[in-house]
């Protein structure tokens, strides 16, 4: 579950490494899980990217969680519930696309029914 001013991780090659959660988007609860939006502020970026690096510090951008350390209940597998060992996001610009384009790590299953279906692709594995 991500709260506002929780830290993640972000999983593309943006060049971002670090963001803080800043509001969740339409959502009545006070808190976000997996495929949820959410703002954020970028606060830390990848030092030996400095080239490639498509997001600046201090900016505020729309993204979608990926995975989450609270176990949640996925449908799509037989293993009743499923959890990460970190919480990491996929950073999207104002059409909701993404900025990267690599996904970095395992993404949930549970993406595979959803719009975000492309982000599967980019990724290396499901879970």
């Amino acid at each position: 579950m991500i709260h506002k001013g929780t830290y993640l991780n972000v999983s593309d090659n943006c060049g971002s490494k670090l963001v803080r959660c800043i509001e969740i988007v339409k959502s009545k609860q006070k808190f976000g899980s997996r495929g949820d939006k959410i703002l954020i502020a970028v606060r830390k970026l990848r030092a030996h990217k400095r080239i490639s690096i498509r997001v600046k510090k201090g900016d505020v951008y729309n993204a979608l969680i990926l995975r989450t350390k609270i176990f949640q209940s996925n449908n799509f597998i037989d293993i009743g519930l499923s959890a990460f060992l970190e919480n990491s996001i996929l950073i999207l610009n104002k059409q909701f696309k993404l900025i990267g384009s690599r996904v970095l790590g395992p993404i949930s299953k549970q993406f595979r029914k959803t719009k975000y279906s492309r982000n599967i692709l980019l990724s290396s594995g499901l879970v």
